[in-house]
């Protein structure tokens, strides 16, 4: 009886690993730019890139480049959401922070619904260092099928 249970069990386990995830990756981008003078933006690419064609082998015994042009790896097709800056005038402004985070909300959401499960978020930020007030916030929302 244990036999029997356990081979619908095996193949129902090779099946689901079988099947390839697919990723998706969506970047928000939000300005650390005093003023308001920074841009501020969710960027999803339409079109996907195969990184093979744009990765070289390097070895001691033999140097192969890819032949390609590095303009050739631009996206042409993406879509581009604008977010409000961090920072006016007047400095801090939460309200923005708000809007921003109901923008990356409805965006997820919009991912969930076709689909997409949130799998991985990562941020970082980048200064120049001390007394620098110019940066940005950038975070990488991954999502699998």
């Amino acid at each position: 009886m244990k036999k029997i249970l356990l081979l619908p069990v095996l193949l129902l386990f090779a099946f689901t690993e079988l099947q390839a995830q697919q990723f998706k990756v969506v970047t928000s981008v939000e300005s650390i730019v005093p003023n308001g003078l920074g841009r501020s933006r969710i960027v999803n690419a339409l079109e996907e890139k195969d990184y093979k064609e744009y990765t070289s082998v390097q070895t001691e015994e033999d140097k192969t480049r890819n032949k390609s042009d590095r303009g050739e790896i631009r996206v042409k097709n993406f879509e581009e959401t604008k977010l409000l800056n961090f920072f006016n005038i007047g400095g801090i402004r939460f309200q923005n922070i708000a809007a921003n985070d109901a923008l990356i909300s409805s965006m997820i959401n919009s991912h969930i619904a076709e689909g997409w499960e949130l799998a991985f978020v990562t941020s970082a930020v980048e200064s120049a260092g001390k007394g620098d007030g110019n940066g940005i916030f950038i975070t990488r929302y991954i999502f699998k099928k």
